[in-house]
């Protein structure tokens, strides 16, 4: 079943892609600085920002769109929540050793992406009304 996209829906979207594709561009850029900052691996780093760029393209061609089907845009909603999942369980595995800030780091983008999934579900919900 395909959804036409609300303006509401297409902003989360673009908003996602904006953000994601700033953090794609920090992570491959400066993934040593930031490595040696946040105590984090530099390769994790710059591969979590490589990792966004396909998704990042993704977003923005979906938010280009008339119409959508409705499990795209569910499955946009729950690859965010595996990020979120990702980051949290990356901290408490004890694969990493990132220092206070790194901590942060990792938290921080992971609940700004959670938001993001929380925002995308509720305007999928309002589009199928």
């Amino acid at each position: 079943m395909s959804l036409a996209l609300t303006p509401t829906l297409r902003k989360t979207l673009r908003f996602d892609a904006a953000m994601s594709g700033g953090a794609a561009l920090l992570l491959v850029v400066a993934a040593g600085p930031l490595s040696r900052l946040l105590a984090l691996p530099e390769a994790l780093l710059f591969w979590a920002g490589v990792v966004l760029v396909p998704f990042v393209t993704m977003l923005l061609v979906i938010a280009a769109r008339a119409k959508t089907p409705r499990l795209v845009l569910i499955d946009i909603v729950l690859l965010n929540a595996v990020w979120v999942v990702a980051s949290f369980a990356l901290l408490a595995s004890g694969w990493v050793a990132p220092n206070p800030l790194g901590i942060a780091f990792v938290c921080v983008q992971a609940v700004a992406v959670a938001v993001f999934a929380l925002l995308q579900l509720a305007a999928l919900r309002a589009a199928q009304n």
